[in-house]
């Protein structure tokens, strides 16, 4: 199992951010593998600790640890694929913000959780503990939607207050200068909370028929991506966001899929010749070794979002798994990727 993995068009405002700066982004898309072939190749997407690391880097080039902020001001519509060409036709943004969250799934996928829009909040999912590698993928995230929702209205969209989970970093004093609102750190959820009326005004481009064929095309996009995942692919993602607290047992996940608890264990049997204990044990197993391998986290930080009881069970188990201990586990794979 991997962290997860975007759309290749969340790195059109990194580049234009760099050059902004006075930087050619092209030195250091190459190091990470990101080619221009690679950036206009339809569908195409790098995984989430890929572009933790790119960012980070772009961080270390620029001496702007603010980069995310950045590119939330250089963000468009088209960036955010079919979804977001398709928001831009809805009729108002709580239509647009719908749109964008149901068909998440086309640009982006996190196996530990993902957006969800309740009016007035539009909430974004980010791995937690916070470090270098992940405050600019929120900051960048809840940017880009102040500035997509500015974009469609003309500029009549209005924030109430910014929530945000990590404490406040030292450019804290730039993001009301962004977000034109107050903004509120070590909160309970990363979110927009907008003003309701902003989210009711009929946008620039609104086009009933166009919003309702492009709504078609997201719809069968969506279908095709996820009519040949396994059973087991979607047990996984009911499980994953829920390590770090109170698992859900068979039953609950049977009915969050429409499925008797006893059919939901013989097709797991039938399909994968698992059970589902088992489908928990390596789920942790396959998220561990990817936090190893493809984050900065502490190994307390590890141990706590996958719901060992402390680091040391959480050493054991993870020798158990690889052979060796995380520590070392990290530093080969350090090595293996230069």
């Amino acid at each position: 199992m991997k962290l997860g993995d975007l759309s290749v068009g969340y790195l059109y405002s990194l580049q234009a951010v760099l050059r902004g700066l006075g930087h050619d982004p092209a030195p250091l898309f190459q190091r990470f593998r990101i080619s221009d072939e690679l950036l206009a190749t339809p569908g195409a997407r790098i995984s989430i600790p890929r572009f933790m690391r790119l960012g980070n880097a772009a961080i270390g080039l620029s001496q702007r640890a603010d980069i995310g902020l950045l590119m939330g001001s250089q963000s468009q519509a088209s960036h955010l694929g079919l979804p977001g060409v398709t928001a831009q036709c809805a009729p108002d943004l709580n239509r647009a913000f719908e749109t964008l969250v149901h068909f998440e799934r086309l640009t982006s996928m996190n196996y530990r959780g993902h957006s969800s829009f309740e009016s007035p909040a539009l909430r974004f999912y980010s791995i937690s503990p916070y470090n270098a590698f992940n405050l600019f993928v929120v900051d960048s995230a809840l940017a880009s939607r102040a500035q997509l929702a500015r974009q469609l209205s003309g500029g009549q969209a209005r924030l109430r207050e910014v929530h945000i989970e990590f404490p406040a970093p030292a450019y804290a004093e730039r993001y009301e200068a962004l977000f034109n609102c107050p903004v509120l750190f070590e909160q309970a959820h990363n979110q927009l909370l907008w003003e309701p009326a902003s989210l009711t005004q009929p946008l620039l481009h609104n086009a009933p028929s166009t919003y309702a064929q492009l709504r078609a095309l997201c719809e069968a996009q969506l279908h095709e991506q996820t009519r040949h995942r396994r059973l087991r692919e979607r047990v996984e993602e009911i499980l994953s966001p829920r390590l770090h607290s109170q698992l859900p047992g068979i039953t609950e996940v049977a009915r969050q899929l429409g499925l008797p608890s006893w059919t939901l264990r013989r097709r797991l049997q039938i399909e994968d010749g698992t059970r589902f204990q088992d489908i928990i044990d390596e789920t942790r197993r396959d998220l561990a070794l990817s936090y190893i391998r493809d984050t900065e986290l502490a190994l307390g930080e590890v141990a706590f979002l996958l719901g060992f009881s402390s680091p040391a069970a959480f050493q054991r188990a993870f020798k158990r798994w690889a052979g060796q201990a995380p520590g070392q586990f990290r530093r080969e794979q350090r090595v293996v990727r230069g």
